[in-house]
């Protein structure tokens, strides 16, 4: 890239740069592992390989003689759009049956499509697509919030293995936080001694399941338990 197309690189560079701060900001804000700094790179890493796509023309080769070359800048979209891929997979981790990560995975991808777009030249649909994205992530946040806040929580709990066995109770406990809660994993270990169960159920607030934990706590043979709400 010569000097004079250095000018025009410096919009969909700096507009790539505020499209991944925007977008940034919310998962910084919401204490994601992938924040501000992250999605900044993302975009402008997109932007600048698009930029260098756009302009193979002045690419450091020597065509064959008698050799017309065909380019095709969407190449390099799918190629940043499969390789963004990896990176998104790197903030999905799973806790026993929960997973944790998806929004921000699918914000570090539609990041990387805007600094793409910006990179393309479309100024207009890279503003258009990062102010859905920020209205998406933060707008619905903030209805949702509004509404009765039923969240899925993963629950463990581990007792001795003993007669009479306390599992009749701690089902009890957990129903009456949810009645339709359903178990995941039946497993021995501590070389036989312990039981371990999970089960899936709905909370409504975090009250119930702070009652949830004192009646856990107090059913003779529970050793441990985990109380995991699911967020993206």
């Amino acid at each position: 890239m010569n000097l004079g197309s250095l000018e025009g690189a410096v919009l969909p560079i700096l507009g790539a740069v505020i499209a991944g701060g925007v977008i940034g900001f919310e998962r910084e804000w919401r204490g994601r592992a992938a924040g501000l700094r992250t999605h900044i790179l993302v975009s402008l890493a997109s932007a600048l390989l698009m930029l260098a796509a756009m302009s193979q023309a002045d690419w450091a080769f020597r065509a064959l003689p008698d050799e017309n070359i065909v380019t095709d800048p969407t190449r390099m979209a799918h190629g940043v759009l499969t390789g963004i891929g990896f990176l998104c997979a790197g903030v999905i981790f799973r806790t026993g049956f929960s997973i944790h990560g998806l929004t921000t995975a699918a914000s570090l991808w539609i990041t990387s499509a805007i600094g793409i777009l910006f990179g393309a030249g479309m100024y207009a649909l890279g503003a258009a697509a990062t102010g859905v994205t920020a209205l998406i992530l933060i707008g619905l946040k903030l209805i949702s919030s509004r509404l009765p806040a039923r969240t899925v929580v993963d629950a463990e709990v581990r007792w001795e293995r003993r007669d009479p066995s306390p599992e009749a109770a701690v089902e009890a406990a957990l129903k009456t936080v949810d009645p339709d809660a359903r178990h995941d994993l039946f497993e021995l270990i501590d070389d036989g001694t312990r039981v371990r169960r999970t089960w899936r159920l709905s909370a409504t607030g975090e009250g119930p399941l702070k009652t949830l934990a004192e009646r856990l706590c107090a059913i003779p043979g529970v050793v441990a338990y985990r109380l995991d709400p699911r967020d993206d």
